[in-house]
């Protein structure tokens, strides 16, 4: 075991034990990596409540926190399931603005100012890239390779095998390489 999971495992149980700071100096610890993974997951549009959201989720969770378990790939975890919800609440949103806009379309209303809306604007080539790729290839590629999360915990945080992990990084790996191609991007 490292010396860093047995500094989170105390400050797991100093939070445990009713000591708020122990939970800031986590926050501290992992806010950053979070913040980076929900970005390359949701984007940029309400990141700040995403990241709010992982921890708030963390804080209350805490008791039930397996303690064989590193703390931060319970982090990972969370942070993975409140991507997903954020992508079925955007999914459910544009579905139903889709919707809307067949709607005014079908009444002869002009409705090309609202497609926009459905739309996320990725500033560069590689979001652009990884927008392309579906969930479940992005969030191995974005652990991986981008946070520098180990395949094994990979697996872990995402509740599936390790050769399911090296299949899907292999294929991310792939189809980001092809698509930064095609835009002209020289590897």
């Amino acid at each position: 075991m490292s010396a860093a999971s047995d500094s989170e495992r105390q400050l797991v149980q100093a939070c445990l034990q009713g000591n708020p700071q122990s939970f800031a100096i986590l926050y501290d610890r992992f806010q950053q990596p979070v913040r980076s993974t929900l970005f390359q997951l949701c984007g940029a549009t309400q990141l700040d409540d995403l990241v709010q959201e992982v921890f708030l989720r963390a804080w209350k969770g805490l008791p039930k926190f397996r303690h064989n378990a590193k703390f931060s790939t319970w982090l990972y975890r969370i942070a993975w399931n409140v991507a997903s919800d954020r992508r079925k609440q955007l999914a459910r949103t544009r579905s139903r603005e889709q919707s809307a806009l067949r709607d005014v379309a079908t009444f002869g209303q002009a409705a090309t100012r609202e497609r926009g809306i459905d739309r996320l604007h990725y500033r560069d080539v590689v979001q652009k890239g990884l927008a392309q790729l579906s969930l479940e290839h992005r969030s191995v590629l974005v652990l991986h390779d981008l946070e520098d999360v180990p395949q094994k915990e990979v697996a872990d945080i995402l509740g599936i095998p390790v050769g399911t992990v090296k299949s899907r990084l292999h294929h991310a790996r792939t189809a980001m390489k092809r698509y930064l191609e095609q835009q002209g991007v020289e590897l």
